[in-house]
């Protein structure tokens, strides 16, 4: 008698659950459509706010249009080679010579146990300079060993001076160095890429930022030796060409490529600063050194950067949000694999908020870190970034994870930026205060008496828009100097870390010659 109360009420509190169930569902549908929409919703409002102040958001307008091959230098055969070398020896973790693509650029001055490489290469910022009498019986050691047979360096067979054993060494770079040299006269440098990968890309992009240090290094030795073998028109083409292909990546809107491109430029500048503090430069040279520097804008670099590398984001988000799928890269075996996370129930809100936060931290705390008007740094803006930032990661939201992971790494390259800037502005007065040694027989009294007949206008320290600090010593030298990271006057004092490395972050940053 009693069962059948009971299974009805059993059944009233199945269908009252299941109503329950649809209705909590159906709130739950109408959360994520309502903050869906709120997220495109404040993307979209910020959007066009910030292109209306003529901010491009827009992937295509950071990707290139359509260059005639013969036009552009990753097109011509000895670069288009190499460059796909690189690409199968990074596929397989092999070398290529199992492909038929050659490698005729691989310029490696190194080989061997790193033991045997030489000790005292120079460091301008130290006022050392480059010691080339270790070089020749390393490359004779060199010649020994696996890696040297492959390179088959020549070596004398009676001892010359060092400078002309290394490049007797280098010759059998010659043939690859001057088809290079004709390539780098091409107009435009494009990197043929997949731009609709996004961030997916850079590993493509890698094969040719690896090696590129080794051939600077490799034309800074080769500038160098032919320095102080009295040949300073064939130094001048070698750093020009260093200097040429430090643009080659000028105009891709990835950080990583201009961040490789600066340690190519702290690579050439110890030539110039051999060549200046050994007089071995004569005014021609100097001049075309000086334009050839005044072409380098590392603070609009910054810009082009930063605003590169955020539309990549933005639109790799917007690739995550349609296809529901993240992809980054992962060391496995040596190699760089890539690796698929699958999103495929995360709501768009997701996406739109993280493009909406990590666009505006941009805008709020990246961009105005570079003042291109006035050609300065702003620290004040820079330390209020990093307490910014610091503040807000103790805050944790799923709308800023992503934003939060991408963003650390780009506020502290100001750093960078802002370093190299100020060295090749003080290369180029350098090159100002020698030419006008050549002409008066000493330096001048104050910068001021540069311009306009050795430089238009020399440049100011951008940490404060103030005159570079600039003083005749004792011996006939000077001392020319920014105040560096730290915003103090430190009267040109270099301070080294620890290790014996330069502090970019303490003390001043210095252009100075070693007494005799």
């Amino acid at each position: 008698m009693n069962d059948k109360p009971k299974t009805k009420w059993l059944w009233r509190l199945l269908r009252w659950g299941l109503i329950g169930m649809a209705g909590l569902v159906t709130l739950a549908a109408m959360l994520v459509t309502e903050e869906n929409w709120r997220g495109k919703h404040a993307w979209e409002t910020y959007k066009r706010a910030a292109e209306a102040r003529g901010e491009r958001l827009d992937w295509t307008a950071f990707t290139p249009t359509n260059v005639p091959d013969d036009q552009n230098f990753f097109y011509a055969p000895i670069v288009a080679e190499t460059l796909q070398a690189e690409r199968n020896e990074r596929a397989d973790g092999q070398a290529p010579h199992a492909t038929n693509t050659a490698n005729r650029m691989k310029f490696d001055i190194y080989c061997g146990d790193s033991e045997l490489l030489p000790k005292h290469g120079g460091n301008w910022q130290k006022g050392e300079f480059t010691e080339l009498k270790e070089w020749p019986a390393y490359f004779q050691t060199c010649s020994t060993t696996f890696e040297g047979k492959t390179n088959h360096f020549p070596v004398a067979a009676q001892p010359q001076s060092p400078a002309a054993d290394v490049l007797l060494a280098l010759s059998i770079f010659n043939p690859a160095l001057e088809e290079l040299r004709q390539a780098s006269l091409r107009p435009t440098a494009w990197m043929p890429l997949n731009y609709g990968n996004g961030f997916e890309e850079v590993g493509t992009l890698l094969p040719w930022l690896r090696p590129a240090k080794r051939w600077a290094s490799f034309l800074q030795l080769r500038s160098v030796a032919e320095l102080q073998d009295n040949q300073s028109a064939a130094a001048l083409a070698d750093v020009k060409l260093l200097l040429r292909l430090t643009d080659t990546m000028r105009n891709q809107p990835f950080l990583i490529s201009h961040l490789v491109r600066i340690a190519m430029q702290a690579i050439a500048l110890q030539p110039i600063y051999e060549g200046l503090a050994q007089h071995r430069w004569n005014d021609t040279q100097l001049a075309d050194l000086e334009a050839a520097l005044a072409e380098k804008d590392y603070l609009a670099d910054f810009q082009l950067a930063m605003r590169g590398e955020r539309t990549c984001a933005i639109y790799t988000f917007e690739t995550q949000r349609r296809t529901r799928e993240m992809k980054s890269y992962a060391a496995e075996n040596g190699l760089d694999q890539m690796v698929t996370n699958s999103l495929r129930w995360m709501p768009s809100a997701f996406f739109y908020q993280n493009e909406f936060v990590f666009a505006q931290m941009y805008e709020q705390f990246v961009l105005p870190l570079v003042d291109l008007t006035n050609r300065t740094v702003s620290l004040a803006a820079y330390r209020t970034t990093e307490a910014d930032f610091k503040e807000q990661a103790q805050h944790w939201s799923l709308y800023k994870i992503q934003a939060r992971m991408l963003f650390p790494a780009v506020g502290k390259s100001v750093a960078k930026f802002a370093t190299i800037q100020a060295q090749v502005d003080l290369a180029r007065v350098a090159c100002a205060l020698e030419r006008f040694r050549l002409t008066h027989g000493n330096y001048p009294e104050a910068l001021a008496a540069l311009a306009p007949q050795f430089i238009a206008e020399p440049p100011h320290d951008l940490i404060n828009g103030q005159p570079l600090h600039y003083r005749r010593t004792d011996d006939g030298k000077f001392v020319l100097y920014s105040i560096g990271w730290d915003e103090k006057d430190d009267g040109g004092k270099v301070v080294l870390t620890k290790n014996g490395t330069v502090d970019r972050e303490k003390g001043d940053w210095v252009w100075q010659y070693p007494a005799k």
